[in-house]
């Protein structure tokens, strides 16, 4: 067996798991995932329980930030409506043994089996999955086209375009002109989401937040502080 889920006291159930590829023992924490355990190979279960259980009130606290942050996120209902841009949700119970995750054209389809409750971890974590597909297949037909005609339209120069599922930041700008974009862009309105791309392209020519950096975007945006503010009201992480 390679992986096993144990209960531990004061913690709950935490998936211990060996792995090829982990060169020490690695505990983590993630929301709607829960705990985690890494095992290197040639390390008994037994031992791993051991390190972690002495790990017990980092992983408590860990575990307590993470159920505070979950709290914080979008319950996803068969009649919650949500949609993205192009896509909308759309959840339901099956009689299949396992949980169904499919984007078609303008639908993110959700099927759970009937023993589960749409609360659940699972069914909670599938739809985000199915979320992010969305949003991944929305930014690629969007966001590309989008920085090519900003860039041009402002004389900006870049070198290579990323689109990731970065949920630490908007976007950003590497020492080589590189640009990052985070998919969940495409949960901002328009206005905002050129403002982000013009914030990134600005770096292009000064790769700091200096008064110079804001003088050039404000340049390019017409009120670079206000629109600023008004991004900071939405969480990148929070959906």
């Amino acid at each position: 067996m390679t992986e096993k889920i144990i209960y531990i006291d004061e913690v709950g159930n935490v998936l211990f798991k060996h792995s090829s590829r982990a060169r020490r023992l690695n505990i983590s924490v993630r929301p709607f995932v829960g705990a985690r355990v890494s095992i290197p190979i040639g390390i008994s279960f037994n031992l791993a329980i051991q390190l972690v259980t002495d790990k017990k009130l980092w992983l408590k606290q860990h575990l307590d930030k993470m159920r505070l942050y979950e709290k914080q996120q979008t319950l996803f209902d068969e009649n919650s409506g949500y949609c993205t841009k192009n896509h909308k949700l759309q959840l339901k119970k099956t009689n299949r043994n396992s949980i169904s995750v499919r984007l078609s054209k303008d639908r993110i389809n959700v099927a759970y089996p009937v023993e589960l409750d749409y609360s659940s971890e699972d069914v909670q974590r599938a739809i985000r999955k199915g979320i992010e597909r969305a949003l991944r297949v929305e930014a690629w037909e969007y966001l590309p086209d989008k920085v090519k005609q900003l860039a041009e339209r402002f004389d900006f120069k870049y070198n290579k375009l990323a689109l990731k599922n970065i949920k630490s930041r908007w976007g950003s700008c590497s020492g080589k002109n590189n640009i990052n974009l985070s998919i969940h862009l495409m949960r901002l309105p328009e206005h905002l989401i050129e403002y982000v791309i013009l914030h990134e392209l600005a770096h292009t020519v000064h790769h700091n937040h200096s008064v110079r950096f804001w003088k050039l975007l404000d340049d390019v945006t017409n009120g670079a502080k206000i629109l600023d503010k008004e991004l900071s009201k939405y969480k990148i992480a929070v959906y």
